[in-house]
């Protein structure tokens, strides 16, 4: 996600799982990577991209609170909603989630969902809608949280009906994705995947395409009767309102079967009413003040603005302390709104900070932003880089040995789309996962580093963690191998391919990417390495995805051979 797209956004959502294969990840074959999906998701057409289940920035309520901070920081109008999947226990995750700051919930139950779904997912994976909307709804109502939060539910609702007894269940909003899909030609082939669709939906093929047949009103005319059949419900029952009809479980019976295998289900736990006489609400009464004031971009707003109006040049000095979180991302969100993907020239703004930075510095930093720490930083570090530049260095008055030092904390560029870092210093685990696009130079990283990657180059001047590079499948990284340790590691994989600095593009490039990183940091590690310049090139490799490699090649010789075409 970049700048702009987030504060393009009136609302933002962080999906934290699919309904229809929760815990799962994904995997879109290269095939269908055309140039419009690449351009939207920062990679390079033709080569598959890989989607793992988690988010490594996320692995707790507090890391998901940091997110959601982050994106309110950028974005301070936008909702924030968080989506869950309808699981045993996804009741006390929502009530995390509201205490996170989120504004809406989403629960998306089993059914429904992509065709693209594994048919082992499709036919045991995940639980009914209704059975994590009413832990939710009953948790959130117990702690005393079901006012602050919004509701939705999701995963195969298609009539007045479901939406009603979604209603009754707790749920305010409610998500339709399949059977407008039906409406609009879908035939359900469930080859969504295979980029062949019959009806012209799921496709890029454009004789595929040409084969569909829906229209706006199709959709117009479906929702009416879904409407009418919802009023006629709720005449019936005595409500006027969807407000008024929110939770009122009280009104749901369990049918009557004969089977003797259903009768011995037990519902009663799905319609247990919890009493509101202590006026506990059930459903959003309340917005809950989001107070991002007291923030040091806040503070810097004003300095700035004849940087951000007219493109003067501004440098500002600030100390800077832990309790500083999403440095950058409020002056990133104003860049991005106000001049777009463009930004502003290099070095427009340049903030020189001192001391230690808390979560998410320089998150999203935009185009034209120049974040200068001397000092360290803790995790997330130009996640989600913009274009924006981050430098940080070792205090000049520090007696510790700064070679190798660990100067920031994990999962530094998440998922970075452009701009460039250099780090003096030792990286923690997860550094550059899903970068897709921006520059980096570091003096060493812990595990996992440059997992899942789509674009960039990252130079690693120091020592590499395990599992380096795995799932990645676009961009080039280069890194420090002295002992031949990393080259044999990497042999197993069957993604990419390990091989000497020998081109000499690479070798200008990562020399005056290594002389950058010097004359900005001042970096002892850098200016060893280009004093025994012939010796470096010796001990670096290259690591380069090869279906990746692949397309660049392609992609250059069908240029080399239009440009003969047009030279005749």
């Amino acid at each position: 996600m970049t700048a702009e797209y987030l504060v393009s956004a009136a609302e933002l959502q962080i999906k934290m799982a699919q309904g229809a294969k929760p815990g799962e990840g994904g995997q879109l074959p290269g095939h269908k990577v055309d140039a419009m999906i690449a351009r939207t998701r920062h990679s390079t057409p033709g080569v598959t991209l890989i989607s793992p289940p988690p988010h490594h920035d996320i692995y707790s309520i507090e890391d998901l609170k940091q997110l959601i901070y982050d994106l309110r920081n950028v974005n301070p109008t936008a909702t924030i909603s968080v989506k869950l999947v309808a699981e045993a226990g996804v009741g006390t995750v929502a009530a995390g989630v509201v205490k996170a700051g989120a504004d809406l919930i989403t629960i998306s139950g089993d059914s429904g969902g992509t065709g693209a779904s594994p048919l082992s997912s499709i036919k045991r994976a995940g639980i009914p809608w209704e059975l994590g909307l009413v832990e939710a709804q009953q948790t959130l109502m117990l702690n005393g949280l079901r006012g602050q939060v919004r509701l939705q539910v999701d995963g195969q609702l298609k009539t007045g009906r479901d939406v009603v007894i979604a209603s009754l269940l707790g749920a305010e909003e409610f998500g339709f994705a399949t059977a407008p899909l039906i409406v609009e030609g879908c035939v359900m082939m469930r080859k969504c995947h295979l980029n062949t669709c019959p009806v012209g939906i799921a496709t890029q093929d454009p004789e595929l395409r040409q084969k569909f047949a829906g229209n706006p009103e199709h959709l117009v005319t479906y929702f009416f009767f879904v409407a009418e059949e919802a009023r006629e419900l709720m005449a019936r029952l005595g409500f006027r309102t969807v407000d008024e009809m929110v939770g009122r479980i009280e009104v749901l019976r369990a049918r009557t079967v004969s089977r003797a295998k259903a009768r011995a289900l037990d519902l009663s736990p799905l319609l247990h009413v919890i009493g509101n006489h202590d006026g506990r609400p059930r459903r959003r009464v309340q917005r809950v003040a989001r107070d991002l004031s007291n923030t040091l971009d806040r503070d810097l707003l004003e300095i700035v603005e004849p940087a951000l109006a007219r493109g003067e040049a501004v440098t500002v000095g600030r100390d800077i302390r832990n309790a500083n979180r999403a440095v950058g991302a409020t002056i990133s969100g104003e860049i991005a709104r106000r001049y777009g993907q463009t930004g502003l020239p290099p070095d427009t703004i340049v903030l020189r900070l001192r001391g230690s930075a808390g979560q998410s510095f320089g998150a999203f930093a935009a185009r034209g932003l120049t974040l200068d720490l001397e000092g360290e930083a803790n995790d997330y570090v130009g996640k989600g880089l913009s274009g924006g530049r981050i430098i940080i260095r070792p205090p000049k008055t520090s007696r510790l040995p700064s070679d190798g030092a660990v100067i920031l904390g994990n999962t530094a560029l998440y998922g970075a789309t452009s701009g460039d870092a250099y780090i003096a210093g030792a990286a923690g685990e997860r550094f550059a996962v899903r970068n897709s696009g921006a520059v980096a130079v570091v003096e060493g990283v812990g595990d996992h580093g440059c997992e899942y990657m789509t674009g960039g180059t990252v130079i690693v001047l120091g020592a590499v963690g395990r599992n380096f590079a795995a799932g990645m499948s676009g961009g080039v990284t280069f890194a420090l191998d002295d002992s031949g340790e990393l080259r044999r590691r990497m042999t197993a994989s069957s993604l990419v391919e390990t091989t000497s600095v020998t081109d000499s593009a690479d070798q200008q490039q990562l020399r005056a990417l290594i002389e950058r990183h010097v004359r900005l940091t001042g970096s002892r590690r850098g200016r060893h390495a280009l004093a025994v310049w012939a010796e470096t090139l010796r001990r670096f490799i290259r690591v380069m995805p090869l279906e990746y490699k692949r397309a660049l090649e392609q992609d250059a010789g069908g240029a080399a051979i239009n440009a003969e075409l047009r030279h005749g």
